[in-house]
C-alpha cells in the first residue's frame, strides 16, 4: 500500500511564543486521534547545522493511508479549525506531499 507523506515547513511571525506553537503541534497531533487515515504525525524545530531552511523554524511530516485519506483530512472540520487558530501565526509556509 502506498501512503503519502504530507509535510509541511513554517515561519512563524515574529513574537509568536514557544508555549503558541507547542499548542499549536499539539493540536496538530491531535487530529490523528479524531481523523480517519492519518497513520502516524511527527514535528519538530529546524536543527539542521547546513543553513538551507530558507528561514523556515518548524516543520511536521503527517503519514496518510493514501490520497483519499488525505483529500479527506484536508477537508474535515477539525483540520480546518487547526488551521484557523495557526495560520493567522504563521508568516509563510511549504505544504508538500508525496507518495511513498
Amino acid at each position: 500500500m502506498l501512503v503519502i507523506k504530507h509535510i509541511a515547513l513554517v515561519k512563524f511571525k515574529p513574537g509568536v511564543s514557544e508555549g503558541q506553537i507547542e499548542d499549536i503541534f499539539a493540536q496538530l497531533k491531535a487530529l490523528k486521534e479524531g481523523i480517519p487515515g492519518i497513520l502516524d504525525f511527527s514535528s519538530g524545530r529546524n536543527n539542521s547545522p547546513e543553513g538551507l531552511n530558507g528561514g523556515f523554524t518548524h516543520g511536521f511530516i503527517m503519514t496518510m493511508q493514501g490520497a483519499a485519506a488525505r483529500d479527506a483530512y484536508l477537508a474535515h472540520p477539525e483540520h480546518e479549525k487547526v488551521k484557523a487558530i495557526a495560520l493567522p501565526n504563521v508568516e509563510n509556509i511549504v505544504v508538500f506531499d508525496y507518495e511513498s
